[in-house]
């Protein structure tokens, strides 16, 4: 059974940084794509960073240059490291990973593109 696991989330002020966390188990999480998405209250979920088995990484525009996702294979962990957070970064964060195994299967910030999800963890960046 794939579980994928988030923390690292909180309350911090504009400006300042978190670094979120996603275990997973019953899963290579290497073999596949693995993403962040983030939803605010009453809007869509968004693809904030993604990054691909061979390392290759994504951003959505609103976080280029603020936002870095990593991971530590031996680990089988995903990271999303984010500083100069800012108001508009509040919301769930969820860890997604995808189930298709294929070399071809480049990084992308599309939702459908994913199979596993997790519970998420809040940010919330005050002002």
């Amino acid at each position: 059974q794939v579980q994928l696991v988030e923390s690292g989330g909180g309350s911090v002020e504009a400006g300042g940084s978190l670094r979120l966390s996603c275990e997973a188990s019953g899963y290579t999480s290497s073999n596949y794509r693995m993403g962040w998405f983030r939803q605010a209250p009453g809007k869509e979920r968004e693809g904030v960073a993604g990054i691909d088995r061979y390392g290759t990484t994504m951003y959505a525009d609103s976080v280029k240059g603020r936002f870095t996702v990593s991971k530590d294979n031996a680990k089988n962990t995903l990271f999303l490291q984010m500083t100069a957070l800012k108001s508009e970064d509040t919301g769930m964060y969820y860890c997604a990973g995808d189930n298709v195994y294929m070399p071809s299967r480049r990084v992308s910030l599309d939702r459908s593109g994913y199979r596993y999800w997790g519970q998420g963890t809040q940010v919330t960046v005050s002002s």
